[in-house]
Order: structure tokens, then sequence, then C-alpha cells
């Protein structure tokens, strides 16, 4: 995952305009710092990424099992073949 930026002077700036004491906006931001420090968060190009992958996963699967449909549909059509060949015989001799 990507690292996301965090200004915390202008964290720290918003939080005193809005009437918060500068020393509690610090730790506010510290510890905002901190906890998204730690959490693990997905960037717009990391979905994008990963989107870009499953695309290309799921286009191969498709492309797998339209042959081996395909496949199917030739042997089914071969085993019908086979089976209705001793009527047609039959029925035409």
């Amino acid at each position: 995952m990507t690292a996301v930026t965090f200004d915390t002077l202008k964290f720290v700036e918003k939080l005193k305009s809005a009437g918060v004491p500068e020393e509690q906006a610090k730790a506010m931001s510290e510890a905002f710092r901190d906890a998204s420090g730690e959490a693990d968060l997905a960037t717009k190009r990391d979905l994008k990424d990963t989107e870009l992958r499953l695309e290309s996963r799921i286009d191969k699967l498709d492309t797998r099992i339209g042959g081996e449909l395909m496949l199917v549909k030739w042997m089914l059509g071969v085993i019908i073949a086979a089976e209705a060949m001793p009527w047609f015989v039959k029925l035409f001799t």
C-alpha cells in the first residue's frame, strides 16, 4: 500500500481557527498522524491497480471458459450424431 501524506500544520491551523486550543490541536494532530500511519489504507491508485489486475484475470478466465464450452459443444454434437446415426441408417434402409 502507498503511504498517505498528512499535513499536520494545516490540520493544527484548521483546528485552531475553529476554536480548539493550540496544545490540544497539536495533540490531536499527532494522535491522528500516528493512527493513520498504523492503518493500512488503500489509495485510489492502489484500487485502480487492483481493478486492472482483476479485469485481466477475468478476461483470461472468460477466454478459457469460452474455449472449453466450444469443446463441450463439439463433443456433444459428435455424441448426438453418433447416437442418431443408427436411427438414420435404419430409417433409410
